[in-house]
């Protein structure tokens, strides 16, 4: 009890922050995260700069205010494209089985036979970069892992007496999935959820990282952990709040996961 208590408490207290961090961002920033200043080309940390200037003069601080607004929003998108379809997916399959299950679970297998962040850039390269092409190339991406998940839940509970009984009762099989079933599932469904979370966090990191993430008009935590590695020893203030945004946010969103994981066991 005391360790559950302890993972929850520090996972929501850590995650609250970085979301009040984060919804600051989207309504007030100090400077213009984009705004240029030749004389302030990587100032230190200071008093009118609390995180320094990068290489280009922005202010970090603005930065990663905005970036991190960009990571949320971008990894709640394709945490709920991955989720739905993978809900649905995994639901239909787990308690119809069959043809249709042997069928769909091998393409689950195909597509996450290959790294993600490769199937993505290969997708990025066609589609070209952008927010909404990386929405769509990781939400895709995301959905065979979260139709596992639930697949596996709904044949845990598709021979249960309660669903038996629904059916004796002629009650429709889309009633029994999503009413009778699916509540059941919610807290195996939620600890994936806060791993799909954190994934989908660092995968937009990483693409923007690489460069093929959101447009370079854009404020990104990636972007800017790749724009600061040439000033690393330098400059390292550059790389050490953008990288410490989304340590502290994987980490409270972790915890809470691990809190759901505790209380199923």
């Amino acid at each position: 009890m005391k360790k559950r208590s302890w993972y929850f408490t520090c996972g929501m207290g850590l995650t609250a922050f970085m979301l009040l961090y984060i919804v600051v961002g989207f309504f007030w920033t100090p400077c213009d995260p984009t705004a240029l200043s030749s004389a302030d080309k990587l100032a230190a940390p200071s008093a009118a700069h609390i995180f320094g200037c990068d290489h280009l003069g922005r202010d970090v601080f603005s930065r990663t205010l905005a970036g991190a607004g960009t990571t949320l929003v971008i990894a709640l998108a394709v945490v709920a494209v991955g989720f739905v379809f993978g809900l649905i997916i995994g639901a239909l399959c787990g308690y119809y089985g069959g043809v249709l299950d042997s069928v769909v679970m091998r393409l689950c297998d195909a597509i996450t036979a290959f790294p993600s962040i490769l199937l993505a850039m290969v997708v990025i390269a066609i589609t070209g970069a952008g927010t909404y092409n990386v929405i769509a190339a990781l939400g895709v991406l995301f959905i065979p892992s979260f139709a596992r998940l639930t697949r596996g839940e709904f044949i845990k509970y598709r021979e249960r007496d309660f669903v038996k009984a629904a059916k004796l009762a002629h009650v429709s099989d889309l009633r029994i999935l999503f009413v009778h079933i699916l509540p059941n599932t919610w807290p195996v469904l939620l600890s994936g959820l806060t791993i799909g979370f954190n994934n989908a966090v660092l995968s937009e990191a990483s693409m923007s990282f690489l460069g093929i993430g959101v447009g370079p008009s854009e404020a990104s935590l990636g972007r800017m952990l790749s724009e600061g590695q040439s000033v690393l020893l330098s400059a390292p203030w550059c790389t050490f709040f953008p990288a410490l945004v989304i340590i502290l946010l994987v980490l409270g969103v972790g915890l809470l996961g691990e809190a759901a994981r505790e209380r199923i066991g």
